[in-house]
């Protein structure tokens, strides 16, 4: 078919998370450069339902950039050779035919692989769930211009926000570090007036759950925001730092968060 390719793929196969699991190969044929990624996928699995074989597991949602779910390595770099991209975004036209493609799962010990290219994300939740919120009162929302922010500070908050929680920082660290993503959630809730009551608690308590969680210490490599698909600065990290540093010089530094009021 003209204007096709045909591509040939390494995936790391593995039925479960005490599974060892291994590299096999496959032949992507007839493929238009218009496909994304995912739909590339697709077609394998399609053609390997067919042949009585078993499809590629792969993450997946919204397809559009936005839920974070595409997490795969692509020729050994998050989300593929494209900057500010997400896998599933990414289309075939940035490959050649005959090129050979190495996929792979995020490799961190805190990204433990569920199949093949799935892995438990579960880590950053609850990250998230030790102190990514605000206390508000109940009763009718509050007006939206009754708290002026200034444009500042509400521009670098909505750069924090833009983080979709792919974990590409983490699988780009060579130390598997998770400070990008957390730095990102405690700095978006911390730059606004909202998020102040418990802005140093709210540092406090999510760096401890990264820690607890395993991941590795930040050592600025600078890798998780050239992985990043939505360009999250490590301006965020030394601003996390900071916060942390002002909740453990703090009088009352035991009351974290960790799921309490």
């Amino acid at each position: 078919m003209s204007g096709t390719m045909n591509i040939t793929l390494k995936v790391w196969r593995q039925a479960g998370p005490s599974a060892p699991g291994k590299f096999a190969a496959y032949t992507a044929t007839d493929v238009s450069p218009e496909m994304s990624f995912l739909e590339m996928l697709d077609v394998v699995n399609e053609r390997l339902i067919l042949e009585g074989g078993d499809p590629i597991a792969f993450d997946h949602d919204c397809r559009e950039g936005i839920c974070g779910m595409c997490s795969l390595m692509i020729n050994g770099a998050a989300h593929g050779p494209n900057k500010l991209t997400t896998a599933c975004q990414l289309h075939m036209r940035s490959f050649k035919d005959g090129d050979a493609i190495t996929i792979e799962p995020w490799r961190a010990t805190a990204f433990p692989v569920l199949r093949d290219l799935v892995v438990d994300r579960g880590a950053f939740d609850r990250i998230i769930q030790a102190g990514g919120y605000i206390s508000v009162a109940t009763g009718s929302p509050q007006e939206a211009n009754a708290l002026p922010i200034g444009k500042q500070a509400a521009e670098e908050s909505m750069d924090a926000a833009a983080c979709i929680g792919c974990g590409a920082c983490v699988a780009a660290c060579p130390n598997a570090s998770a400070s990008l993503f957390t730095a990102a959630k405690i700095s978006h809730l911390g730059l606004l007036p909202q998020g102040q009551p418990e802005r140093y608690r709210r540092a406090l308590s999510m760096v401890a759950q990264m820690d607890l969680e395993g991941f590795g210490g930040c050592t600025l490599f600078g890798e998780c925001m050239a992985a990043c698909p939505k360009g999250i600065s490590i301006d965020f990290i030394k601003r996390m730092h900071g916060d942390y540093i002002m909740a453990t010089v703090s009088q009352k530094p035991a009351k974290v968060l960790l799921g309490a009021g």
